[in-house]
C-alpha cells in the first residue's frame, strides 16, 4: 500500500511539472508573436501557427481555412507598421485538454496613433513533435 501511495505521488509531481513546462513553452510562442507582431514581421508572427491548410482562423470576416490564406489576410488587414500599431496581450486562461492540446484564452490591444482596437481570442494549441503551434484561433 505504501509503494502505491508513492507511486501515486511521483506520478503526481510528473504531471504537474509536464503541465507546468508546457504552460512555459505555449507562453514563449505567444510572446514571440507580440515580439513579432511589434516589430512589424507578420511572416515572424505567423510562426507561432500550424503551418498547414487545416489551420482554422476565425475573425470578423468569417472563417479562413490555412496558414497561407490567413497570413494573407493579415497583410492585407495590416499593411505596414502603423497599421499594426503595438500589440498586447493579456492571458486569462491556460488550460491542458490532453497531453497534445491545450486552450487558451485571453485578450488582445492594439496601440495605434488613430486608435486602440480591443477584444479577445480564444486559441486551441497543439504539440507537434517538440513545438507548440495554434491549430485554431478565434479572436474578436
Amino acid at each position: 500500500m505504501r509503494k502505491l501511495f508513492f507511486l501515486i505521488i511521483i506520478l503526481f509531481f510528473f504531471k504537474a511539472s509536464s503541465q507546468n513546462h508546457d504552460e512555459l513553452a505555449i507562453r514563449e510562442v505567444l510572446a514571440q508573436q507580440q515580439k513579432c507582431w511589434n516589430m512589424g514581421d507578420l511572416d515572424c508572427f505567423m510562426e507561432g501557427y500550424w503551418k498547414s491548410d487545416d489551420l482554422v482562423f476565425i475573425g470578423s470576416s468569417g472563417i479562413t481555412y490555412g496558414w497561407q490564406k490567413t497570413l494573407d489576410n493579415y497583410k492585407k488587414s495590416y499593411p505596414n507598421k502603423s497599421a499594426m500599431g503595438e500589440l498586447a496581450f493579456e492571458l486569462l486562461i491556460l488550460e491542458p485538454l490532453s497531453d497534445d492540446f491545450w486552450s487558451v484564452i485571453g485578450k488582445w490591444n492594439l496601440k495605434r496613433d488613430n486608435d486602440n482596437p480591443k477584444g479577445h481570442f480564444s486559441l486551441i494549441f497543439r504539440r507537434l513533435g517538440d513545438d507548440w503551434v495554434i491549430v485554431s484561433d478565434h479572436s474578436s
